[in-house]
C-alpha cells in the first residue's frame, strides 16, 4: 500500500452495516501495522460514537471542513484503536443545505483531503444513508466504493440505485472511481433467501461478491458501547476474523492460516448513554 487508497462505504439504505464496516475494516487494517484515516459523513455520528467519542463535545468536525472553516488535519483525533478519525456532529445536517449554493461543492471533501493522503495508506469514508450532496461529495473524493448489502430484497434494490449515482459520478466529476464490490453483510447462509438475493446481485450488476460475508452477530452492537471496535471487544469472533480477512485482501497479503491472538480488552469504562441507531449489526 504505497499509494493512499480512498475507499467509500456506501449504500443508501440504512441497517447495512455501513458503519460497522469502517469501524472494523479500519482496526483491522491498524492491526496490519497501515496508517487508517476515517472520515464521518453522517450527521447521526454513528462512527464517531462507535469509535469512543462523544459527538456532542467535539468542538472541530468534518462540518467545520467542509466549510472551510479549518484545514482537514485540524480536525483529525486518533481514536483508541489507534485509527485516526475525523468526526461528525449534528451540525453535518446544515451542511449539505450551505453546499448547495457552493459553485464545485461535489469537490469539496477531495479537495479537504488531498492534504491528509501523503499521510495515510487507507482512507475510509463513511457515508450517510442517503444519494445527497455529502455522499457525491464522498464518490467524487474516492477512488473505490464498497457497498455493504444486507441479503434482503430491500436492500437488493438499493444496490441498483446507488450504482446509477456511481455512474453519474463517474461520467461527471470522477472519472477514476471504480466500484470494489459488494460486501454481504447480516448474512445468514441458512437462508435460501440470503443465498439467492446474493447470487441475483453478482448476476444481475456484474459486481464482485467480496469474502467472507459477515454473520450477523449481537457482538456487533456491544462494539459501541465500549468506544471500540469488534476487533478490540470480542476479537475472536467470526465477524472480527472476517473482518481481519478483508483487510488482508485490501492490503494485497495472503489469507491468514494460523489463528489470530485475541486483543487484550481493557477495563470496561462508565456505562455510556447508547442510541442504537439501525446502523449496528445486531439479531434484531
Amino acid at each position: 500500500m504505497s499509494q493512499c487508497r480512498v475507499i467509500a462505504v456506501a449504500n443508501q439504505k440504512g441497517g447495512v452495516a455501513k458503519t460497522t464496516t469502517v469501524a472494523s475494516l479500519a482496526a483491522a487494517l491498524v492491526e496490519l501495522e497501515r496508517r487508517v484515516l476515517v472520515v464521518d459523513l453522517d450527521p447521526q455520528a454513528c462512527l464517531t460514537f462507535s469509535l469512543g467519542l462523544d459527538p456532542e463535545t467535539v468542538e472541530i468536525s468534518a462540518h467545520d471542513v467542509l466549510l472551510g472553516r479549518v484545514s482537514a488535519g485540524m480536525a483529525v483525533v486518533r481514536t483508541a484503536d489507534g485509527i485516526d478519525l475525523l468526526p461528525a456532529t449534528i451540525e453535518l445536517a446544515g451542511c449539505e443545505a450551505m453546499l448547495l449554493t457552493r459553485t464545485g461543492r461535489e469537490y469539496t471533501l477531495r479537495a479537504a483531503l488531498e492534504e491528509l493522503r501523503p499521510d495515510y495508506d487507507v482512507v475510509l469514508l463513511d457515508c450517510a444513508p442517503s444519494l445527497g450532496v455529502l455522499t457525491i461529495n464522498a464518490l467524487t473524493a474516492a477512488d473505490e466504493v464498497l457497498v455493504p448489502l444486507q441479503c434482503e430484497t430491500l436492500s437488493h434494490r438499493g444496490v441498483g440505485q446507488l450504482l446509477d449515482t456511481v455512474h453519474d459520478v463517474q461520467r461527471l466529476t470522477n472519472r477514476d472511481l471504480s466500484v470494489l464490490g459488494v460486501l454481504p453483510t447480516l448474512f445468514d447462509a441458512r437462508t435460501a433467501h440470503a443465498r439467492a438475493v446474493l447470487a441475483d446481485v453478482a448476476g444481475r450488476y456484474g459486481l464482485p461478491v467480496l469474502d467472507p460475508p459477515i454473520a450477523k452477530s449481537v457482538r456487533f452492537a456491544e462494539a459501541p458501547a465500549a468506544g471500540r471496535s469488534i476487533l478490540r471487544t470480542a476479537g475472536r469472533t467470526p465477524g472480527a476474523q472476517a473482518y481481519r480477512a478483508l483487510a488482508r485482501t485490501l492490503a494485497g497479503l495472503p489469507a491468514q492460516t494460523a489463528p489470530v491472538a485475541e486483543v487484550d480488552v481493557p477495563e470496561p469504562a462508565a456505562p455510556r448513554v447508547i442510541d442504537l441507531t439501525d446502523d449496528v449489526l445486531t439479531t434484531r
